[in-house]
């Protein structure tokens, strides 16, 4: 879970800090990704804090979907759809991180966009 990956790193960061004569531990997070070249990109049913909070332990950029809580969805179907985190936003979101990281072209994200059925007047569901 992201709170296990972080309090992981959070206690790593805490006995790093008060155990400056040893040689410091690394993240469980920050090891599993060590080397590793591309995008990240994190999804949750939950609030998308919680994945936010893993970014300064990813050795590329993090670009998070997640809820502001359960709306008016009836169902996890319909949350997802609402807040921009179902399989069909998973995937815009990975080919826009992978533009601005200069990978793809934007051509290749707009017919994304238009495939997935991806509606960019939608309001923002995190102000609604």
């Amino acid at each position: 879970s992201y709170k296990n990956l972080h309090l992981d790193a959070q206690e790593t960061e805490r006995w790093n800090m008060f155990n400056p004569d040893k040689e410091a531990k690394v993240p469980y997070i920050a090891e599993v990704t060590k080397g590793e070249e591309g995008v990240y990109i994190a999804a949750s049913d939950y609030v998308q804090l919680s994945s936010d909070a893993m970014a300064k332990w990813l050795p590329g950029p993090l670009h998070s979907l997640g809820t502001f809580g359960f709306g008016r969805s009836e169902g996890r179907t319909s949350l997802r759809d609402f807040f921009e985190v179902d399989a069909k936003h998973i995937v815009y979101a990975t080919l826009y991180s992978l533009l601005r990281e200069g990978k793809i072209k934007a051509d290749v994200v707009k017919k994304a966009q238009k495939e997935l059925g991806i509606n960019p007047e939608k309001l923002n569901p995190a102000k609604n």
